[in-house]
Protein backbone atom coordinates (compact mmCIF):
# COMPACT_ATOMS: atom_id res chain seq x y z
CA UNK A 1 0.00 0.00 0.00
CA UNK A 2 1.06 3.61 -0.57
CA UNK A 3 2.25 5.69 1.77
CA UNK A 4 0.50 8.98 0.20
CA UNK A 5 -1.76 8.92 -2.84
CA UNK A 6 -2.67 11.90 -5.24
CA UNK A 7 -5.76 10.66 -6.36
CA UNK A 8 -7.37 12.33 -9.76
CA UNK A 9 -6.12 16.08 -8.65
CA UNK A 10 -7.07 19.05 -11.03
CA UNK A 11 -5.82 22.43 -9.84
CA UNK A 12 -6.34 26.01 -11.92
CA UNK A 13 -4.64 29.34 -12.15
CA UNK A 14 -6.79 32.11 -13.81
CA UNK A 15 -9.13 29.04 -15.01
CA UNK A 16 -6.20 27.13 -16.68
CA UNK A 17 -5.63 23.34 -15.44
CA UNK A 18 -1.55 23.49 -14.33
CA UNK A 19 -2.30 19.95 -12.62
CA UNK A 20 -5.76 17.96 -14.61
CA UNK A 21 -7.54 14.10 -12.83
CA UNK A 22 -3.53 14.12 -11.83
CA UNK A 23 -2.49 10.38 -9.72
CA UNK A 24 0.63 9.92 -8.02
CA UNK A 25 1.01 7.02 -5.46
CA UNK A 26 4.73 6.97 -3.14
CA UNK A 27 5.94 4.07 -1.02
CA UNK A 28 7.36 4.80 2.34
CA UNK A 29 11.02 4.80 2.20
CA UNK A 30 11.46 6.30 -1.45
CA UNK A 31 12.68 8.88 -3.16
CA UNK A 32 10.81 10.05 -5.87
CA UNK A 33 11.87 13.02 -8.08
CA UNK A 34 9.52 15.18 -10.18
CA UNK A 35 11.31 15.89 -13.26
CA UNK A 36 10.21 17.95 -15.97
CA UNK A 37 10.44 21.81 -17.71
CA UNK A 38 9.02 24.85 -16.30
CA UNK A 39 5.48 25.23 -16.27
CA UNK A 40 4.79 21.65 -16.07
CA UNK A 41 3.10 21.37 -12.50
CA UNK A 42 6.18 19.58 -10.71
CA UNK A 43 6.04 22.56 -8.04
CA UNK A 44 2.25 22.91 -8.00
CA UNK A 45 2.28 18.96 -7.23
CA UNK A 46 4.82 19.64 -4.07
CA UNK A 47 2.99 22.89 -2.92
CA UNK A 48 -0.54 20.93 -3.10
CA UNK A 49 1.33 17.97 -0.72
CA UNK A 50 2.46 20.54 1.68
CA UNK A 51 -0.42 21.87 1.61
CA UNK A 52 0.36 25.40 0.75
CA UNK A 53 -2.22 25.21 -1.66
CA UNK A 54 -5.43 22.80 -2.31
CA UNK A 55 -6.82 21.40 -4.99
CA UNK A 56 -9.82 21.53 -6.92
CA UNK A 57 -11.05 18.29 -7.43
CA UNK A 58 -9.53 15.38 -6.20
CA UNK A 59 -7.85 13.69 -3.18
CA UNK A 60 -4.67 13.68 -1.07
CA UNK A 61 -4.28 10.41 0.95
CA UNK A 62 -1.88 9.94 3.50
CA UNK A 63 -1.67 6.38 5.27
CA UNK A 64 -5.07 5.83 4.27
CA UNK A 65 -6.38 9.30 5.93
CA UNK A 66 -7.82 11.93 3.71
CA UNK A 67 -5.12 14.87 4.15
CA UNK A 68 -7.19 17.23 1.61
CA UNK A 69 -8.23 19.93 3.66
CA UNK A 70 -5.47 19.17 6.81
CA UNK A 71 -3.26 22.70 7.20
CA UNK A 72 -0.55 23.26 6.55
CA UNK A 73 0.48 23.71 10.19
CA UNK A 74 -0.83 20.11 10.81
CA UNK A 75 0.64 18.26 8.54
CA UNK A 76 4.31 17.03 10.47
CA UNK A 77 5.81 17.63 6.64
CA UNK A 78 9.35 18.95 6.19
CA UNK A 79 9.80 21.54 3.20
CA UNK A 80 13.43 22.60 1.76
CA UNK A 81 12.91 25.94 -0.53
CA UNK A 82 15.03 26.54 -3.18
CA UNK A 83 16.13 30.26 -1.23
CA UNK A 84 17.16 28.56 1.90
CA UNK A 85 14.31 30.75 4.02
CA UNK A 86 16.96 31.31 6.98
CA UNK A 87 16.44 33.96 9.42
CA UNK A 88 20.06 36.10 8.91
CA UNK A 89 19.48 37.81 12.52
CA UNK A 90 19.24 33.87 14.00
CA UNK A 91 22.45 31.69 14.92
CA UNK A 92 22.35 27.84 13.12
CA UNK A 93 21.05 26.73 16.23
CA UNK A 94 18.49 29.24 16.48
CA UNK A 95 17.30 28.65 12.69
CA UNK A 96 17.46 24.74 13.01
CA UNK A 97 15.37 24.90 16.75
CA UNK A 98 12.95 27.49 15.39
CA UNK A 99 10.45 24.61 14.08
CA UNK A 100 10.48 22.74 17.75
CA UNK A 101 9.86 26.62 19.78
CA UNK A 102 7.05 26.63 17.77
CA UNK A 103 5.90 22.79 19.16
CA UNK A 104 6.70 24.37 22.64
CA UNK A 105 9.40 21.47 23.04
CA UNK A 106 11.57 21.85 26.35
CA UNK A 107 14.85 23.33 26.16
CA UNK A 108 16.63 20.22 27.21
CA UNK A 109 14.76 18.55 24.11
CA UNK A 110 15.63 21.10 21.73
CA UNK A 111 19.50 21.12 22.55
CA UNK A 112 19.40 17.14 21.98
CA UNK A 113 17.58 17.01 18.51
CA UNK A 114 19.60 20.73 17.55
CA UNK A 115 22.84 19.60 17.95
CA UNK A 116 21.80 15.67 16.65
CA UNK A 117 20.88 17.13 13.09
CA UNK A 118 23.47 19.19 13.13
CA UNK A 119 25.50 16.25 13.45
CA UNK A 120 23.47 14.55 10.87
CA UNK A 121 23.86 17.17 7.90
CA UNK A 122 27.78 17.62 8.99
CA UNK A 123 27.61 21.14 10.55
CA UNK A 124 28.13 20.26 14.34
CA UNK A 125 30.42 23.45 15.53
CA UNK A 126 28.77 26.04 13.57
CA UNK A 127 26.10 26.56 15.86
CA UNK A 128 26.80 29.69 16.98
CA UNK A 129 27.58 31.25 13.44
CA UNK A 130 24.92 33.12 11.23
CA UNK A 131 23.85 32.27 7.69
CA UNK A 132 25.77 35.36 6.00
CA UNK A 133 29.13 33.45 7.64
CA UNK A 134 28.52 29.79 5.98
CA UNK A 135 28.69 29.27 2.27
CA UNK A 136 25.91 27.94 0.09
CA UNK A 137 26.00 24.20 0.47
CA UNK A 138 26.32 24.74 4.24
CA UNK A 139 23.39 27.19 4.09
CA UNK A 140 21.34 24.40 2.53
CA UNK A 141 22.51 22.08 4.86
CA UNK A 142 20.83 24.11 7.32
CA UNK A 143 17.90 24.19 5.64
CA UNK A 144 17.68 20.77 5.40
CA UNK A 145 18.68 20.00 9.13
CA UNK A 146 15.92 22.71 10.18
CA UNK A 147 13.19 20.50 7.81
CA UNK A 148 14.55 17.58 9.68
CA UNK A 149 14.73 18.32 13.07
CA UNK A 150 11.32 18.31 13.48
CA UNK A 151 11.35 14.18 12.90
CA UNK A 152 9.02 14.99 9.59
CA UNK A 153 6.73 12.22 7.90
CA UNK A 154 7.28 13.63 4.77
CA UNK A 155 10.39 15.39 3.28
CA UNK A 156 9.82 17.86 0.43
CA UNK A 157 12.58 20.10 -2.03
CA UNK A 158 11.66 22.47 -4.06
CA UNK A 159 15.36 22.90 -6.30
CA UNK A 160 17.40 22.97 -3.54
CA UNK A 161 20.51 23.07 -5.61
CA UNK A 162 19.22 25.93 -8.55
CA UNK A 163 21.56 28.94 -6.29
CA UNK A 164 24.82 26.64 -6.26
CA UNK A 165 27.56 26.03 -8.62
CA UNK A 166 28.26 23.08 -10.65
CA UNK A 167 30.81 21.12 -8.41
CA UNK A 168 28.99 22.39 -5.26
CA UNK A 169 25.65 20.99 -7.29
CA UNK A 170 27.14 17.44 -7.20
CA UNK A 171 28.39 17.17 -3.25
CA UNK A 172 25.14 18.19 -2.48
CA UNK A 173 23.14 15.43 -3.96
CA UNK A 174 25.29 13.08 -2.45
CA UNK A 175 24.58 14.86 0.84
CA UNK A 176 20.69 14.67 0.53
CA UNK A 177 20.62 11.02 -1.11
CA UNK A 178 22.92 9.95 2.00
CA UNK A 179 21.08 11.48 4.68
CA UNK A 180 17.78 10.37 2.96
CA UNK A 181 19.06 6.57 2.79
CA UNK A 182 20.42 6.69 6.43
CA UNK A 183 17.51 7.95 8.02
CA UNK A 184 15.13 6.20 5.41
CA UNK A 185 12.90 8.86 5.41
CA UNK A 186 10.08 9.52 2.39
CA UNK A 187 10.88 12.26 0.46
CA UNK A 188 9.55 13.89 -2.87
CA UNK A 189 12.03 16.31 -4.39
CA UNK A 190 11.61 18.46 -7.58
CA UNK A 191 14.20 19.71 -9.92
CA UNK A 192 14.73 20.36 -13.53
CA UNK A 193 17.72 18.98 -13.75
CA UNK A 194 17.70 15.29 -15.22
CA UNK A 195 21.47 14.35 -13.80
CA UNK A 196 20.86 15.43 -10.56
CA UNK A 197 17.32 13.67 -10.40
CA UNK A 198 18.30 10.14 -11.94
CA UNK A 199 21.80 10.31 -9.58
CA UNK A 200 19.24 10.18 -6.40
CA UNK A 201 16.18 8.84 -7.22
CA UNK A 202 14.22 5.21 -6.49
CA UNK A 203 11.68 6.59 -9.00
CA UNK A 204 11.42 9.04 -11.05
CA UNK A 205 8.47 10.89 -12.46
CA UNK A 206 8.55 12.59 -15.85
CA UNK A 207 6.09 15.60 -16.17
CA UNK A 208 4.48 17.35 -18.95
CA UNK A 209 2.11 19.95 -18.76
CA UNK A 210 0.46 18.57 -15.72
CA UNK A 211 1.10 14.78 -16.82
CA UNK A 212 3.14 11.86 -15.46
CA UNK A 213 4.00 10.76 -19.11
CA UNK A 214 6.16 7.85 -17.21
CA UNK A 215 6.83 6.51 -13.45
CA UNK A 216 9.74 4.60 -13.13
CA UNK A 217 13.19 3.85 -11.74
CA UNK A 218 16.24 5.70 -13.46
CA UNK A 219 17.46 2.90 -15.41
CA UNK A 220 14.16 2.39 -17.10
CA UNK A 221 13.43 5.98 -18.37
CA UNK A 222 17.09 6.13 -19.51
CA UNK A 223 17.38 3.24 -21.70
CA UNK A 224 13.85 2.87 -22.27
CA UNK A 225 11.78 6.02 -22.57
CA UNK A 226 7.91 5.45 -23.05
CA UNK A 227 7.08 8.93 -25.37
CA UNK A 228 9.02 11.24 -27.62
CA UNK A 229 8.65 14.08 -25.00
CA UNK A 230 10.32 11.66 -22.69
CA UNK A 231 13.06 10.96 -25.04
CA UNK A 232 13.43 14.09 -26.24
CA UNK A 233 13.86 15.78 -22.64
CA UNK A 234 15.97 12.64 -21.40
CA UNK A 235 18.52 13.16 -24.53
CA UNK A 236 16.95 11.32 -27.43
CA UNK A 237 17.85 13.76 -30.04
CA UNK A 238 17.52 11.87 -33.48
CA UNK A 239 13.67 10.44 -34.66
CA UNK A 240 12.24 8.19 -37.30
CA UNK A 241 8.72 7.84 -37.91
CA UNK A 242 8.78 4.10 -39.71
CA UNK A 243 6.17 3.99 -42.20
CA UNK A 244 5.98 -0.16 -41.49
CA UNK A 245 6.19 -2.31 -38.31
CA UNK A 246 6.15 -5.68 -38.26
CA UNK A 247 6.65 -7.94 -35.20
CA UNK A 248 7.98 -11.44 -35.65
CA UNK A 249 9.46 -13.87 -33.56
CA UNK A 250 12.49 -12.42 -31.82
CA UNK A 251 13.04 -8.93 -33.89
CA UNK A 252 10.65 -6.37 -35.18
CA UNK A 253 10.77 -4.63 -38.44
CA UNK A 254 10.55 -1.11 -39.64
CA UNK A 255 11.06 0.48 -43.23
CA UNK A 256 11.25 3.92 -44.11
CA UNK A 257 11.26 5.58 -47.35
CA UNK A 258 12.27 1.79 -48.31
CA UNK A 259 15.32 1.61 -46.31
CA UNK A 260 14.51 -1.55 -44.21
CA UNK A 261 15.73 -1.50 -40.20
CA UNK A 262 15.61 -4.68 -37.69
CA UNK A 263 15.81 -4.23 -33.55
CA UNK A 264 15.52 -7.04 -31.11
CA UNK A 265 12.77 -7.59 -29.24
CA UNK A 266 12.48 -6.96 -25.45
CA UNK A 267 10.02 -7.10 -22.79
CA UNK A 268 10.58 -3.14 -22.80
CA UNK A 269 10.18 -2.80 -26.50
CA UNK A 270 7.73 -5.53 -27.64
CA UNK A 271 4.92 -3.55 -25.05
CA UNK A 272 5.38 -0.20 -27.00
CA UNK A 273 3.04 0.05 -29.99
CA UNK A 274 4.72 3.23 -31.80
CA UNK A 275 6.33 3.21 -35.24
CA UNK A 276 8.19 6.20 -33.86
CA UNK A 277 12.34 5.33 -33.33
CA UNK A 278 14.79 7.02 -30.72
CA UNK A 279 18.21 6.97 -30.55
CA UNK A 280 20.44 8.93 -28.58
CA UNK A 281 23.80 10.73 -30.60
CA UNK A 282 26.48 8.28 -28.87
CA UNK A 283 24.37 5.41 -30.18
CA UNK A 284 25.10 6.02 -33.49
CA UNK A 285 28.22 4.42 -35.61
CA UNK A 286 29.75 6.74 -38.50
CA UNK A 287 31.92 4.43 -40.82
CA UNK A 288 34.02 5.75 -43.88
CA UNK A 289 32.20 4.89 -47.27
CA UNK A 290 33.82 2.14 -49.03
CA UNK A 291 33.03 -0.36 -51.90
CA UNK A 292 31.14 -2.84 -49.21
CA UNK A 293 27.93 -3.48 -49.15
CA UNK A 294 25.59 -1.77 -46.48
CA UNK A 295 25.76 -3.13 -43.14
CA UNK A 296 22.67 -4.14 -41.54
CA UNK A 297 20.69 -1.18 -40.62
CA UNK A 298 23.13 1.20 -42.55
CA UNK A 299 22.77 4.55 -44.18
CA UNK A 300 24.68 6.32 -47.22
CA UNK A 301 25.05 9.58 -45.91
CA UNK A 302 26.93 12.64 -46.06
CA UNK A 303 28.49 15.43 -43.50
CA UNK A 304 26.61 18.81 -43.46
CA UNK A 305 28.04 20.22 -40.48
CA UNK A 306 30.76 19.25 -37.84
CA UNK A 307 31.14 20.85 -34.47
CA UNK A 308 34.36 20.33 -32.00
CA UNK A 309 32.97 19.64 -28.46
CA UNK A 310 36.24 18.66 -27.06
CA UNK A 311 35.97 15.09 -25.94
CA UNK A 312 34.69 14.23 -29.60
CA UNK A 313 33.28 16.04 -32.84
CA UNK A 314 29.47 16.12 -33.03
CA UNK A 315 28.59 15.89 -36.78
CA UNK A 316 24.68 16.32 -38.55
CA UNK A 317 24.49 14.18 -41.06
CA UNK A 318 22.40 14.38 -44.09
CA UNK A 319 20.59 10.97 -44.98
CA UNK A 320 18.01 9.99 -47.76
CA UNK A 321 15.45 9.27 -44.25
CA UNK A 322 16.15 12.46 -42.49
CA UNK A 323 19.21 14.08 -41.07
CA UNK A 324 20.62 13.02 -37.69
CA UNK A 325 23.02 14.53 -34.92
CA UNK A 326 26.31 12.03 -34.11
CA UNK A 327 28.78 12.17 -31.36
CA UNK A 328 32.00 10.37 -32.05
CA UNK A 329 35.58 10.35 -30.65
CA UNK A 330 37.89 10.55 -33.31
CA UNK A 331 41.43 12.16 -33.29
CA UNK A 332 41.28 13.41 -37.65
CA UNK A 333 37.58 14.51 -37.61
CA UNK A 334 35.01 14.07 -40.53
CA UNK A 335 34.80 17.28 -42.82
CA UNK A 336 31.92 18.90 -44.43
CA UNK A 337 30.47 17.19 -47.88
CA UNK A 338 32.63 13.95 -46.95
CA UNK A 339 30.36 10.82 -47.51
CA UNK A 340 30.02 8.17 -45.12
CA UNK A 341 28.29 5.28 -43.88
CA UNK A 342 25.60 5.88 -40.79
CA UNK A 343 24.80 2.53 -38.96
CA UNK A 344 21.64 2.39 -36.53
CA UNK A 345 22.32 -0.40 -33.91
CA UNK A 346 19.61 -2.52 -33.58
CA UNK A 347 19.89 -3.06 -29.65
CA UNK A 348 20.18 1.11 -29.42
CA UNK A 349 17.03 2.13 -31.34
CA UNK A 350 14.16 2.50 -29.00
CA UNK A 351 10.21 2.36 -30.12
CA UNK A 352 8.11 5.08 -28.83
CA UNK A 353 4.51 6.15 -28.66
Amino acid sequence: MALFTLQDITVAYNKQNILENFNLNIEEGQLVSLLGPSGCGKTTTLRLIAGFLQSDKGKFLYKGKDYTKVPVNKRNFGFVFQNYALFPHMTIFENVAFGLRLRKASKAEIQKRVMEVLEIVSLKGYEKRYPKELSGGQRQRVAIARALVIEPDLLLFDEPLSNLDANLRVNMRVEIRRIQQELGITTVYVSHDQEECFSISDQVAIMNKGVIEQLSDPATIYKYPKSKFVADFIGFKNFIEFDERNDSGHSIRLAKSGHHFVIPKNAQVSTQSGKIGAIRPDSLVLQEKGANPLPENGLPGRIKVTTYLGRSYQYVVETLIGNFTVNKEMIEPYHSGQEVILVIPGDQLVLVD
